[in-house]
């Protein structure tokens, strides 16, 4: 015998309670309801709708609904919501599709089938249906800020603004559209916007821990590191089980020289997600910039396992290794190798391009750095476009496609000589190697290596015919597609071209020219000739100064009577760091006065601190680039180690191209002699300072114009051996 139906007045006690959001006691009358009438399809619904509103599980309930009521779509839905929540994505797919059958022209069933497909990986499927919700349901702000987040994971940015702005118009109170809107405007570069958007997410929200993170990205984009350093506390403080917050916080701690804090931080990020890839690497960037590089290298290695598709941990492991005393050449190219075939595997290479290939044809020159702004590769570039814009005027036409997220007053110097000026740190890979095939570029150029901010997988994307290796790095990339390295006679000797994936396409002098520092710095007079001793200095970056190079320049200021030894850098500025150099120092028998310890300054303070330098030594195996040219032009020489790499022979082409060979050694025991056979003629040394910048001046490393004429030429070169081989069908000559 069949129970009879609920009567109207039953349904209308459940109905009341729904409505009052009573779900515990329609729970149990509806429960009560399914033994008395067991056949009674609504009273199945809505003890399972209960059962879910209270995050319990109502799929069991749900299903007797839908076995009862096979025509009720809300029941079906309902069905679809509860398998959902349970984690049961096919059965859930399965049940909105049904309810959708019934109820086509219903917004909110296209919009539940659409949070299922997107949780099961079927992004299209789902971008559809949400699209299918909003056309039926314009101002359906969920549809809107639910589609955001699905073209923010398929990196549409640009999409992703528009659907969340859809939905802020749709629901003005949408605190976590605004939330992703401000996240979204930040990878694109528009910093105020979104500054501005997400502290309307804070008002409409003060306990949104996403928006103070998301905020803190900004403020860390803009160098606003205090701020950034109180918006990551404050979302870490908001959600204590946030390990992305306190990485983030320890990220920033670290760029504000407070090691011990970023440590600290950093492991406590680890503590609650032991795979957080970011914060082994950040742990390991402390590590670095402590000197401590074989701590650094095993963090990096952790990250590497912990995600392997992921393109940081294998720069970070190649540009440490390059600072380590001794590393293995043979495994510093293995891992450059291993790093490009992951980067092919990413990439879906281009074979062929719609260029012209007439070899005397004006070049379109792509230029890709993350270092378009006040950065040592900046300073480099500056003098260098500047004459190839003036220099070769239709010949020549020079695109920049701008990596990092952010610019300044160098990057507008830059842009002045720069023809097509591309924002481009939010493209995806395949976005850009789009861009850059449709620039039409003949010749690319990366000018990062494996630094911060580079796009070396896209260049496995193989986006122009011809690929080059310049200036902002100082080894192999590993990729195959890049074809040629800029270097020159002195910084790379045939016997070191074994150590790269690239063809080494020499300039005839320097690979490296420099923009003289602005405002009116003159030369001091020697200092030595006040103080009574001679001063050696060093201000490139601390990570340089390992234990070799430690003991060396203990051996040399021991060995030149009242002399002392100075060093500026960052990292300097850190208590910790001070006392621990000292330490270092002090084992090899240098203490006190002779070694002065100077933090950060600005550029002009920086560069006036050479006042004080009668003499610069070059840390090994990592020599100084920037340093070194900036010293020289503050009329300090330079003494440096002659090493077995690129990096290490630095400064021997800066010192060849300076005409100061006498200046180079060719181990620790010429160094030290060296040292003090120079600090030994304080006249001699005056005279060589007095005159060192005008002899600078007439040398390749300053002489813009000259520097233009042999990268044009090459660049030319290059070209040419491209049209050829593709003339006759096989592999470029090289010359």
């Amino acid at each position: 015998m069949t129970a009879p139906a609920l009567s109207p007045q039953d349904e209308a006690r459940l109905i009341a309670l729904f409505n009052a959001g009573r779900h515990a006691e329609l729970e149990r009358l509806a429960r009560d309801f399914t033994q008395t009438h067991p056949t009674s399809g609504f009273a199945w619904k809505v003890l399972g709708t209960a059962l879910l509103l209270q995050n319990k599980d109502g799929v069991a309930a749900l299903r007797q609904a839908a076995a009862w009521m096979p025509n009720d779509a809300e029941a079906f839905g309902n069905l679809g919501n509860a398998q959902k929540a349970r984690g049961l994505l096919t059965d859930a797919e399965a049940s909105h599709r049904h309810a959708l059958a019934m109820q086509p022209q219903l917004a909110v069933r296209h919009y539940n089938l659409a949070t299922v497909l997107a949780e099961l990986g079927k992004l299209a499927e789902a971008e559809a249906s949400y699209r299918a919700a909003l056309q039926l349901q314009p101002g359906f702000a969920d549809a809107h800020y639910n589609l955001g987040q699905l073209l923010e994971q398929a990196e549409r940015d640009t999409e992703a603004s528009e659907a969340y702005r859809a939905a802020i118009r749709a629901q003005p109170d949408h605190a976590n559209a605004s939330c992703n809107l401000g996240a979204v405007l930040g990878r694109m570069g528009q910093f105020a916007d979104a500054q501005a958007t997400l502290r309307h997410a804070l008002a409409l929200n003060p306990r949104l821990a996403q928006a103070h993170h998301n905020l803190g990205v900004v403020h860390k984009h803009m160098h606003q590191l205090d701020a950034a350093c109180e918006a990551f506390r404050m979302a870490a403080k908001l959600n204590a089980s946030d390990a992305d917050a306190r990485q983030a916080l320890g990220d920033v701690l670290r760029n504000l020289r407070r090691y011990d804090e970023a440590t600290l931080t950093l492991k406590r990020a680890l503590a609650l997600n032991p795979r957080h890839a970011d914060a082994w690497i950040d742990l390991g960037n402390v590590h670095k910039d402590l000197g401590e590089l074989s701590e650094a290298i095993a963090c990096y290695e952790r990250a590497k396992d912990i995600a392997p598709d992921r393109a940081e941990p294998h720069h970070t492991l190649l540009m440490t290794g390059n600072y380590l005393p001794g590393m293995d050449k043979h495994l510093l190219l293995a891992q450059a190798r291993a790093f490009g075939e992951f980067a092919a595997t990413k990439a879906q290479r281009f074979t062929a391009w719609p260029n012209s290939l007439a070899p005397d044809k004006p070049l379109r020159i792509g230029l890709v750095s993350g270092d378009l702004h006040a950065h040592p590769v900046g300073h480099f570039l500056e003098s260098v476009l500047q004459a190839l814009r003036q220099g070769t005027e239709g010949r020549l036409t020079l695109t920049a496609y701008a990596t990092q997220p952010f610019r300044d007053a160098l990057s507008d110097r830059l842009q002045a000589s720069i023809h097509t000026w591309h924002m481009v740190s939010g493209m995806t890979d395949k976005a850009l190697a789009e861009q850059v095939r449709a620039d039409g570029i003949d010749i690319l150029i990366d000018l990062s290596g494996h630094t911060a901010h580079n796009r070396l997988p896209m260049f496995a994307w193989k986006p122009a015919p011809v690929q080059v290796s310049w200036l902002g790095y100082f080894a192999t990339t590993g990729l195959a597609e890049i074809d040629h390295l800029l270097a020159d006679p002195w910084t790379l000797p045939p016997a070191l071209e074994a150590d790269f994936t690239e063809h080494i396409w020499r300039l005839p002098e320097t690979r490296l020219c420099f923009t003289p520092p602005q405002g009116d710095l003159p030369v001091s007079p020697l200092p030595a000739l006040q103080h009574g001793g001679v001063t050696f200095g060093c201000f490139n970056n601390l990570t340089k100064v390992n234990d070799d190079v430690i003991a060396l320049w203990a051996r040399i200021v021991q060995a030149v009577p009242h002399s002392r030894l100075l060093l500026k850098a960052p990292q300097l500025a850190s208590a910790q760091v001070r006392q621990s150099l000292q330490a270092r120092f002090k084992a090899h028998g240098l203490v006190g006065e002779r070694l002065v310890l100077q933090g950060p300054s600005s550029r002009t303070e920086y560069l006036q601190a050479y006042a004080q330098v009668d003499i610069a030594l070059d840390p090994f195996p990592f020599t100084g680039g920037t340093t070194s040219a900036e010293g020289l032009w503050m009329g300090v020489p330079m003494l440096t180690l002659a090493g077995d790499s690129m990096v290490a022979r630095q400064g021997v082409s800066l010192l060849m191209n300076a005409g100061l060979p006498d200046w180079i050694a060719d181990g620790p025991d010429d160094c030290v002699a060296k040292a003090k056979a120079h600090a030994a003629d304080l006249p001699k040394l005056a005279t060589l300072r007095s005159g060192l910048r005008d002899q600078l001046a007439r040398s390749p490393i300053f002489n813009a114009p000259r520097f233009a004429a042999h990268l044009e030429e090459a660049l030319r070169s290059m070209w040419q051996a491209h049209c050829l081989a593709a003339d006759s069908d096989g592999p470029s000559p090289i010359p």
